[in-house]
């Protein structure tokens, strides 16, 4: 039978999310990112090989669900107990965890920081973006015992799965998952198909071998981790860094986790030797200003189990341009105008003709619908040029009609505030609380004019 000639054609895949076109376009219909496409040659005409992933569990039978035992997941620790409450009490053996962020944001600082703490962990380090001597750099730099970590620099992955069943490490860490590539698949690495081949391959080693994986991914510009939305159904956790990369501060949120509670996160500080865990948030991102300035109110607000205090700084002038600024920084700038609109409609304030901006302290970004009351509260208060008490926090999410919504555990925020000597919260009038929080007094408040009567007298 005659062979198959090698043939080359061109393909356009956009940059921004690897998807993959027979044409050009000037706009990726996945991502709708404008003048991304790039152009590559491929190679055609060869007979596809077998899939080279196996269905984790192969040849087993099905079982009745009553057979199964339940136990406890084995773990392991990573020498961070910021991550390891994140992951759920450790990395579980044979998950696989994605984690995702921008550049230079401390990924790899924070990946290569695990087998420095926890050298009794024989560690595979695969690089597919640095060499070897940029990684042996930052180690030195970060410090630690990096007696027990492999580096390996490579980018195929029959390579990588080679070393693996040689090394036989208790960890697997790659860096990224973007550059990584399977010779049989007929594409460019960081495309759809390479990407998807790619982690199920290394979805097919954890749970064949027990080793846990950590994956290091890209993000596009929206946020999102680049390449297919698959990935992310196939892994087992995802962690995304978040905050500002001239800011001092990180933030590691979990999104997925199949062995834990989702919408954890953890604070971390970069320094000159690495990311440093940030134990209690609270204290770095409450007011750190003289007393009397007006824009400014503190937010009890709860990421996961966590509860933690943070400033919201607000600056109302009025309009330049004629057209009014709207800018949020760390907050739905969509959620800003609906705020906005509220106070206008349902309790009068002219703000349509002024300039607002709005910063969340830290560089975080929120999410937390417990954030609108002290939102409303400092665009008021710079709007009135009347400072908030130091001793006061917020805990409230605002309707549209301008009712103030109760909010989850309001018990365990308000006995942060009260740990952290605030002296009063305000919350919904219609919170329920088990058993009255000590040393705080509670303030409830039914809708935004009486919050206005009772704090702006």
């Amino acid at each position: 039978m005659a062979t198959a000639l090698k043939k080359t054609k061109s393909v356009w895949f956009c940059s921004n999310c690897g998807n993959e076109y027979p044409k050009w376009m000037g706009r990726c219909p996945a991502c709708g990112e404008w003048n991304t496409m790039v152009e590559k040659e491929v190679v055609t005409g060869k007979a596809a090989p077998a899939a080279a992933v196996s269905v984790p569990g192969g040849g087993r039978k099905p079982q009745r669900l009553t057979e199964v035992t339940s136990s406890q997941e084995d773990r392991l620790s990573l020498g961070s107990a910021e991550v390891d409450r994140l992951l759920g009490g450790g990395i579980v053996k044979g998950s696989l965890v994605l984690m995702g962020g921008e550049p230079g944001i401390g990924k790899s600082t924070l990946s290569l920081q695990i087998p420095l703490k926890r050298p009794e962990l024989k560690t595979l380090y695969v690089t597919g973006e640095e060499s070897v001597k940029q990684v042996k750099m930052r180690a030195d730099r970060l410090g630690g015992d990096a007696s027990n970590c492999f580096i390996y620099s490579e980018t195929q992955m029959d390579d990588i799965v080679r070393e693996i069943q040689e090394i036989a490490p208790d960890l697997v860490i790659v860096d990224s998952v973007q550059t990584m590539y399977c010779s049989h698949v007929e594409s460019t690495s960081g495309s759809v198909s390479q990407i998807k081949e790619v982690a199920a391959t290394l979805l097919r080693v954890a749970k064949e071998t027990g080793i846990p994986i950590i994956l290091i991914g890209h993000i596009t510009k929206e946020g999102a981790i680049a390449g297919p939305k698959i990935l992310e159904h196939i892994v087992d956790v995802v962690l995304q860094f978040e905050g500002e990369n001239r800011g001092a501060y990180r933030v590691l949120r979990s999104i997925k986790n199949r062995f834990g509670s989702t919408s954890e996160l953890a604070v971390f500080e970069m320094t000159g030797t690495g990311l440093r865990e940030v134990a209690n948030p609270s204290e770095l991102l409450i007011p750190q200003h003289e007393d009397g300035l007006s824009g400014t109110a503190v937010s009890a607000m709860l990421d996961g189990n966590r509860p933690f205090m943070f400033e919201v700084q607000s600056l109302v002038s009025s309009a330049v341009y004629g057209t009014a600024q709207r800018s949020a920084t760390g907050f739905d700038v969509r959620r800003l105008n609906m705020l906005l609109a509220v106070l206008e409609r349902r309790a009068g304030f002219k703000l349509s003709q002024k300039d607002v901006f709005l910063n969340m302290a830290g560089g975080l970004r929120i999410t937390d619908p417990a954030c609108d009351l002290a939102v409303v509260v400092a665009v008021l208060s710079s709007n009135f040029d009347y400072p908030i008490p130091g001793d006061v926090c917020f805990a409230g999410e605002v309707g549209l009609s301008g009712e103030i919504r109760p909010v989850s555990q309001a018990e365990r925020r308000a006995s942060e505030g009260a740990r952290l000597g605030f002296k009063r919260i305000f919350v919904s009038s219609y919170t329920h609380f088990d058993r009255k929080p000590q040393g705080i007094e509670v303030v409830k408040v039914a809708d935004i004019p009486a919050l206005v009567r009772n704090l702006f007298k």
